[in-house]
């Protein structure tokens, strides 16, 4: 489909498993691949909640390319390695959303490519009307 939009952020991973960060569709809908708290090849912070923050931060990164943010954002899942970081998780979701009220899911899963993270994010945005790469 020659109608997308695609956007790189450079991470190792998206040229070695061949995906992009995001993905535009005409009818305007974005889709976000899940992203972590790694930045620049570390990852960022340790604990639940600035992993959270980081790894929303990064997915805003991509819907910024695209000329959206946080506002256009209308569905997030969260996935956590543990049932005890739900309140830290969700107490950084309401931080980045509370205004913005997106759908969202929050699942507990076995683990990720590193051991030491313990939160991924994934959202969903929209484009109202307009262009894409206009935001309306």
């Amino acid at each position: 489909m020659s109608d997308l939009r695609r956007v790189s952020t450079g991470a190792p991973w998206e040229e070695a498993f061949g995906y992009s960060r995001a993905v535009e569709l005409p009818n305007g809908l974005v889709l976000v691949s899940g992203c972590t708290s790694i930045v620049d090849g570390e990852i960022a912070a340790g604990d639940p909640y600035e992993q959270a923050v980081n790894s929303f931060k990064v997915a805003f990164a991509a819907l910024e390319q695209l000329g959206l943010g946080p506002a256009d954002v209308v569905r997030t899942r969260m996935y956590l390695t543990h049932g005890r970081d739900v309140e830290e998780v969700g107490r950084a979701h309401k931080e980045l959303f509370d205004a913005v009220r997106p759908a969202a899911s929050m699942i507990i899963v076995s683990g990720f490519v590193d051991p030491s993270l313990v939160v991924e994010v994934e959202v969903e945005a929209f484009r109202s009307g307009g262009e894409p790469g206009v935001s309306a």
